[in-house]
């Protein structure tokens, strides 16, 4: 019989990744038992007794994390001392862009899957954090630019006078970028979005947005269906397709992001001085530089007038619905990691970093070579 360990996250993580509908499959479907912390669910109201009537045995910390030969976590697990037992950790770690995260798991009997390696295949949607993440928080990011946009979203037409629906701007057409489109047109916005990708053309159409392309994208034989780095004569185009529509726009929602390197600066000083007053820019890549020249990562700042949030991580101000996903997501990586039965099964390789103590993703390989 092998166990399951769940402790709780850090302070300022309200969401968890395994909820009690989840425990009761695994302990039923997959035949593990499972272990939690105490008061693991108290940031979304659900008791210990719920968890335990899922089949969930409540236990203290060091025990868990001393127990458990799957270790379940969003965030690195705190305080984790590492024994010599055999154990796999299984989270969301972003180790392309912090490979020092790797360095406590090295030369232990550990292995480590980061889901937000997973690749973006129909077979491994099911388990896909980054998609589930990403369409919350570019619904969230819509939300949230309403609180600091001085004016209103849809047109307003009053004795008083009319007023002019607001101007939307959204830099990458990805998950997050098409739920962002999506939530700004049910507000009443005028929408237009920019994405490297003439693939997202049709997406962004059918949202009803006007789609800005640039000539030239060169696609990555190998990007999984990631965005990837372009030539410097395509930033130099792109930038100054972005300045122009940037300066009309009242709302930007900034999402470009490529794995493990610095997000691309889409917003540079010349176009955030062309944004008008009362102007708001949401930027989702803030965690690996940002998309604004200016962005500060988990910091709202003003600069001349503009607003600029950047947070990579608007899924944590909706707890349940970040959790309920993340949870589903968990379930379906474990089965799957369960069940295996493949020598060479690319959705396990495309997302473990660790086995048995020695680094085995390719990308992190060469950044330690590189180092």
């Amino acid at each position: 019989m092998k166990y399951i360990g769940i402790v709780k996250e850090p302070d300022f993580e309200k969401r968890i990744c395994f909820l009690p509908k989840e425990i009761s499959a695994a302990i039923n479907q997959l035949n593990l038992k499972v272990f939690i912390e105490k008061g693991i669910g108290e940031n979304l109201g659900i008791s210990d007794s719920k968890f335990e009537k899922a089949g969930a045995i409540v236990q203290n910390r060091s025990e868990i994390l001393e127990r458990s030969d799957f270790i379940l976590s969003i965030n690195e697990p705190q305080n984790f001392n590492i024994g010599e037992a055999e154990k796999t950790i299984i989270g969301y770690f972003n180790m392309l862009f912090y490979p020092q995260r790797t360095e406590k798991y090295l030369n232990k009997n550990i292995s480590v899957f980061s889901l937000d390696l997973l690749p973006r295949t129909t077979l491994a949607q099911s388990m896909d954090v980054l998609s589930s993440m990403a369409s919350l928080a570019g619904y969230k990011a819509v939300l949230k630019a309403t609180n600091y946009y001085n004016s209103s979203f849809p047109m307003f037409t009053t004795a008083a006078g009319t007023l002019s629906p607001a101007k939307v701007l959204v830099l990458g057409a990805g998950v997050a970028g098409l739920q962002a489109i999506a939530t700004a047109k049910r507000l009443g916005a005028i929408v237009e979005a920019f994405d490297v990708r003439k693939s997202s053309e049709e997406e962004v159409k059918s949202l009803g947005a006007k789609f800005i392309e640039v000539e030239g994208y060169k696609e990555g034989k190998n990007a999984g269906g990631y965005a990837v780095e372009q030539s410097k004569e395509y930033l130099a185009k792109q930038k100054e397709l972005i300045h122009q529509h940037i300066s009309k726009a009242n709302i930007v929602i900034s999402t470009a992001n490529i794995p493990g390197k610095k997000a691309p600066v889409l917003i540079d000083s010349k176009a955030l001085e062309a944004m008008q007053p009362g102007s708001v820019i949401i930027d989702l890549a803030a965690e690996q530089g940002g998309n604004c020249i200016a962005t500060q990562n988990g910091k709202i700042i003003n600069h001349n007038s503009v607003t600029i949030i950047g947070d990579s991580f608007l899924s944590r101000e909706i707890p349940q619905a970040a959790s309920q996903l993340l949870s589903s997501n968990y379930f379906n990586f474990l089965k799957h990691l369960v069940n295996s039965n493949k020598k060479e099964d690319p959705i396990l390789s495309g997302c473990q970093v660790i086995y048995n103590g020695k680094i085995t993703h390719p990308q992190l390989l060469t950044k330690f070579e590189i180092a």
